[in-house]
């Protein structure tokens, strides 16, 4: 990790196209190198996930959804455990191993040729898991390093990294080398990269005991507490409840083009045995996606926050899909969902995401690692099994591909609203908002 230095070419790049101060410089190209490799790690094997649902067919998914709601409901009291116990420097870098040894077993057992049902759900469901888990971890993480005005700031350029690494991975792994090294080869990969992203993560915990920034290294230690202290402090802020339902806008807009995406890459390759083939297309989105989106975060993100503040990046998206919905209301033929589907995932990333997590900035550390964790990893798999079941429900009605974009319209409408409401909350008083988290007394009890 040479490049960590003020005078590394991807530092002076940086702080050429962001606002960053000397000090910074460093954390900053830790950060982006750790949210490469973790997530260049998902993303080579999110198209292998895809293909897997593929060949499960689309009742069998929306069924797994249940599952997969359920092991996210799960995994909070187990999580909570950890966090009150471990300090972030021990558990950190464990999660990563954990989820390399995972990779290495599917890819040692799984097999498209002769395909295992059991397998394929139950590798479906720990990916559908993990997306949400490791994200959320990671910007709970980060906003320890920084603070509201820092996240503002450089949380655009550190999201690039994810970007970067999401791009790559499904371009050069699962596009191009999958033909050579097949699906197996892809997952052993994968393993490498969340090797290499406990490395990255040992350099940036070691950067925050002698550079710190926000908080400082002596502060890690076991949070302690309820392990199940994330849903009260959800039930009782209004702020929180926002943040939940604009969440569950996020997830109703995906979930509504995710079904429509199976459907569209099944009709292109019917046959079972062009599992490659349709990991190929998948993969392309992802690394068209990740693409563009590097490039807006980079360039776009970081000053549409500073000019128009966070409410414009909570609502761009929602806006557009109102429009991108009603499109397809007119037409689901793949040459239109295509670029709709693209541009959905790019709004998510670039201007979403960012938006979401600044949203956090001002709050207690309790706050952020227990009650986020509720609503990233629960709440949202919980709103996907529920669309997926109504989406599955309104075919079984009769109602058409049109019809149900409608709805999307609609949806997108609502999360709109919200969005809206979250982001002038937002920028209104920062002391309010710290007032309706955690009390800064009961955090210091922790």
């Amino acid at each position: 990790m040479a490049t960590t230095t003020r005078s590394s070419p991807l530092g002076s790049l940086i702080s050429r196209v962001v606002t960053i101060e000397p000090r910074e410089v460093s954390a900053v190209v830790a950060s982006f190198f750790l949210f490469f490799f973790m997530w260049a790690g998902y993303n080579a094997v999110r198209p292998v996930r895809e293909t897997v649902g593929t060949l499960l067919g689309r009742q069998a998914v929306a069924d797994l959804w249940l599952y997969t709601a359920i092991f996210s409901v799960l995994i909070i009291p187990i999580f909570g455990v950890v966090v009150a116990r471990f300090r972030r420097a021990t558990f950190l870098p464990w999660t990563y191993g954990v989820v390399a040894a995972a990779m290495v077993f599917v890819g040692l057992t799984l097999s498209t040729t002769d395909f295992s049902p059991l397998l394929g759900k139950a590798f479906y469901v720990f990916i559908s898991v993990l997306n949400l888990f490791l994200l959320s971890m990671f910007w709970s993480f980060l906003l320890e390093l920084f603070d509201r005005g820092q996240s503002k700031r450089l949380f655009g350029a550190i999201a690039a990294g994810g970007s970067l690494g999401a791009f790559l991975a499904p371009l050069i792994i699962t596009d191009v080398l999958v033909k050579y090294i097949g699906v197996n080869g892809v997952l052993f990969v994968t393993a490498g990269l969340f090797v290499a992203a406990i490395v990255t993560q040992r350099v940036l915990l070691g950067l925050w005991s002698t550079r710190p920034l926000a908080t400082s290294a002596a502060d890690d230690k076991p949070i302690g507490g309820n392990v199940f202290a994330g849903v009260p402090l959800v039930l009782r802020s209004p702020y929180l409840l926002g943040i939940m339902l604009f969440i569950v806008g996020i997830s109703a807009a995906n979930t509504i083009l995710y079904f429509e995406q199976l459907r569209v890459v099944t009709d292109l390759f019917p046959n079972p045995a062009d599992a490659a083939k349709r990991t190929q297309v998948l993969a392309r989105f992802d690394w068209i996606v990740q693409g563009s989106t590097m490039l807006v975060q980079v360039f776009l993100t970081g000053q549409i926050a500073k000019r128009f503040g966070i409410t414009a990046l909570l609502t761009i998206l929602p806006v557009a899909m109102i429009f991108g919905f009603l499109a397809l209301a007119g037409s689901t033929a793949f040459a239109l969902f295509a670029p709709i589907y693209i541009f959905r995932r790019v709004g998510e990333y670039a201007f979403v995401r960012p938006g979401r997590e600044m949203l956090w900035s001002p709050l207690d550390k309790e706050t952020k690692y227990k009650a986020k964790n509720t609503l990233d990893v629960p709440i949202y798999r919980g709103a996907d099994y529920v669309g997926a079941q109504a989406n599955v429900a309104l075919e079984g009605l009769g109602m058409t591909a049109s019809g149900i974009m409608v709805v999307g319209a609609a949806l997108a409408a609502l999360w709109g609203v919200v969005g809206w409401w979250l982001g002038r909350r937002y920028e209104s008083d920062a002391a309010e908002r710290r007032r309706i988290g955690t009390p800064v007394a009961q955090e210091s009890k922790a």
